[in-house]
């Protein structure tokens, strides 16, 4: 046997393993390495919550995941009157989008209204069409909002103003992002930034 290969038998009986012994025998085993990709976003791949859903969305047409497959899909819950992270959220998501190129087309970016009493179709309408025409938002009912919530694990609370029409709703402020097959990838916190959202979506869609 020749030396190479006998000290490269050394080295994985000494503990060294393939990769060591691999560098010695010249061997490239970038192919088969099981190596995740690295996110910037927290890897939620084979969660089993937030698998799927099925709302109107502001044209009045039953959505689930299925609808999407092949893009990227960017999940987000807010609403029409939040005063600062909704729109700041939406606005990061189209520049993400622009920042795609090409690759934008493969990107879905989906809101669902944690306000289902003021957010009428017509209102998701004109507020989807202020950030991009290619965003959808969904509206569910009271009764769908509620068991949604729970299965995705987000937080929403109305709270009260000094009128009946003029309270805020807090909510959880972080995306869901699922891959192109429609798997649950990723959670990203809100003010993450556009880039690193940029190259996780490039990293699902490769």
């Amino acid at each position: 046997m020749p030396m190479h290969k006998r000290n490269a038998l050394k080295l994985i009986a000494g503990g060294v393993g393939w990769a060591g012994a691999a560098a010695l025998l010249g061997v490239n085993l970038t192919g088969c390495s099981d190596a995740k990709p690295s996110f910037n976003a927290v890897d939620l791949t084979g969660a089993d919550y937030a698998r799927d859903f099925q709302l109107a969305d502001m044209n009045g047409r039953q959505r689930t995941l299925a609808d999407f497959k092949g893009k990227v899909v960017v999940l987000f819950f807010g609403y029409a009157q939040c005063p600062d992270v909704c729109p700041t959220t939406m606005t990061d998501m189209a520049q993400v989008k622009q920042k795609l190129g090409q690759d934008g087309d493969r990107l879905q970016v989906v809101f669902v209204t944690v306000d289902p009493e003021r957010d009428t179709a017509e209102v998701m309408k004109a507020y989807m069409g202020a950030f991009d025409p290619s965003f959808i938002a969904l509206i569910p009912t009271p009764e769908q909002l509620a068991a949604m919530a729970k299965d995705f694990k987000v937080y929403y609370k109305k709270v009260e103003g000094k009128t009946p029409t003029s309270y805020s709703m807090d909510h959880s402020a972080a995306s869901y992002i699922y891959d192109p097959q429609g798997r649950l990838r990723l959670y990203a916190r809100y003010g993450a930034g556009i880039d690193p959202m940029v190259a996780d979506i490039r990293a699902l869609l490769a």
